[in-house]
């Protein structure tokens, strides 16, 4: 075991011979590492938390501290991370609530940049992305390969879709569909299919026309919701496990969703030629 003599580690935590424990680490009682776990140096581990293996975590990283939720009384809350994670600088990821289930969870496979933040309560599936600072609130869904870019934040109780692509500087306040990029914080709007993003994670291209096709009920065909919803159920051409998510999680939403798109440009609003 590699554990450097500036570390802190207290007596209880479990940390398996494969791992790295850099300096001046502090990790509690209460810690469970999995196999080939490095901690880079000034790493915070703390609370009821759980780790799995092959995960890095980088300087002055926080993982599993109190929630920043002002009816924390110190409950045993939990955090459990899955595996091949890397936590870089400054990232934050609090331990839940009693009031909202008392787990925060993480999957496997993401990257947080420097200075994210996992509030309380939060659920985090596998291969996402976040950006520098990326912002969730307390008891935010996150789907599976999503991306938030930096400086984004996200209230509340929201839920990102799967493959949702999230601009930087974004405020969202409703849940951002699955498959589509939602940007802005004037109202955040909705870009149509994240089609690069999807080509990328190799979604096949007839679920990608299909999706397409959805999006334009849903966007442009000046139905509302409920009706554009029940257009695309009744279309035999778009039956897909990908499509049948998206209506899912359009009919699932507690908050909303955000199907405001982009405003047509006006002519003062073209970019000015360069002289």
């Amino acid at each position: 075991m590699s554990i450097h003599p500036t570390a802190i580690v207290a007596a209880g935590a479990i940390i398996p011979e494969s791992c790295t424990v850099g300096p001046y680490c502090t990790i509690g009682p209460n810690v469970v590492l999995g196999e080939d776990c490095e901690l880079v140096s000034h790493v915070v581990l703390d609370g009821h938390l759980t780790i799995g293996s092959r995960n890095r975590i980088f300087s002055f990283a926080c993982l599993g501290i109190a929630p920043q939720d002002l009816k924390y009384a110190g409950e045993p809350t939990r955090l459990v991370i899955g595996h091949r994670n890397v936590f870089r600088e400054f990232v934050t990821v609090h331990r839940g609530t009693s009031g909202g289930g008392g787990l925060t969870t993480i999957g496997s496979g993401n990257v947080f940049m420097a200075y994210a933040h996992v509030a309380h309560d939060c659920h985090v599936g596998d291969d996402t992305i976040f950006g520098n600072a990326a912002t969730l609130g307390g008891h935010v869904t996150v789907q599976n390969a999503a991306t938030i870019s930096a400086f984004s934040a996200v209230h509340q109780f929201c839920r990102i879709g799967r493959y949702a692509f999230i601009g930087g500087f974004s405020v969202i306040t409703k849940d951002a569909p699955p498959y589509a990029k939602t940007v802005g914080n004037r109202p955040a709007r909705n870009y149509g299919l994240n089609t690069i993003g999807l080509v990328r994670r190799r979604i096949p291209p007839e679920a990608i026309g299909k999706l397409k096709q959805a999006y334009r009920y849903l966007l442009t065909s000046k139905l509302n919701t409920t009706r554009a919803l029940a257009e695309i159920e009744k279309d035999p051409s778009l039956a897909c496990a990908e499509v049948g998510h998206l209506v899912d999680f359009i009919r699932t939403s507690q908050r909303g969703v955000v199907l405001r798109r982009t405003p047509a440009r006006r002519a003062d609003d073209a970019p000015l030629a360069e002289e």
